[in-house]
């Protein structure tokens, strides 16, 4: 896949360190192409820079990971999203988002013109994203959307990026829900004290 990530930071950067090593193009689109954060990511193949919108010109697939706050400009900045896949890896946190929205994944659907948007690799810290084993156990992550095409190339997504699977949770009436699941993980990781090497499996039997 041709993979445009919108937001270089930690989150940005493990998964685009992932998916490469998988065989995907990955598309860094920033502001700024000499001086954005994880310019080091140059360094790995089939990885290159370039401006928002020609990073999602280029791509099928438009990963969002910015802060929450930012979502609405970001958006904006897309450009043409007909026919591509968003995935949404933001949450709000500390009552910093888009204005007017409880959760950044309706945000994005209220500004873009694609209605293949789901929410993914947003409750587990970007650690856990750039090792996924626990001694033996592999780590799991959860996707939500009505987009039936969005969801199967998250799930996909997530197993190039070494998740064991990525459990469908629903519809777009559950974006919250997995923005909750993430202070969730938060909560426990850095206000409960338990440190950020902590993950979720889901285990049946």
């Amino acid at each position: 896949m041709h993979i445009a990530i919108i937001g270089t930071g930690n989150v940005g950067a493990a998964l685009a360190t992932q998916w490469v090593q998988k065989g995907h193009t990955i598309l860094l689109g920033v502001n700024d192409r000499e001086n954005f954060k994880g310019k080091h990511l140059l360094n790995n193949p089939n990885t290159s820079v370039h401006s928002i919108s020609d990073a999602v010109k280029k791509a099928t697939v438009i990963l969002l990971a910015t802060p929450a706050k930012a979502t609405i400009p970001i958006t904006q900045s897309l450009g043409d999203t007909s026919g591509k896949i968003i995935i949404d890896a933001m949450n709000i946190a500390m009552k910093q988002g888009p204005e007017g929205f409880t959760n950044t994944t309706k945000a994005i659907l209220a500004y873009t013109q694609t209605t293949d948007v789901v929410k993914c690799f947003n409750t587990t810290g970007y650690n856990n994203m750039e090792n996924t084993q626990y001694g033996n156990w592999t780590i799991d992550a959860f996707v939500a959307g009505n987009s039936e095409k969005g969801k199967q190339v998250a799930i996909q997504l997530a197993k190039d990026a070494g998740f064991a699977e990525c459990y469908d949770v629903g519809g777009n009436d559950q974006f919250t829900l997995m923005e909750q699941f993430a202070l969730f993980w938060i909560n426990l990781a850095l206000f409960r004290g338990l440190g950020r090497d902590i993950a979720f499996k889901l285990l049946k039997r």
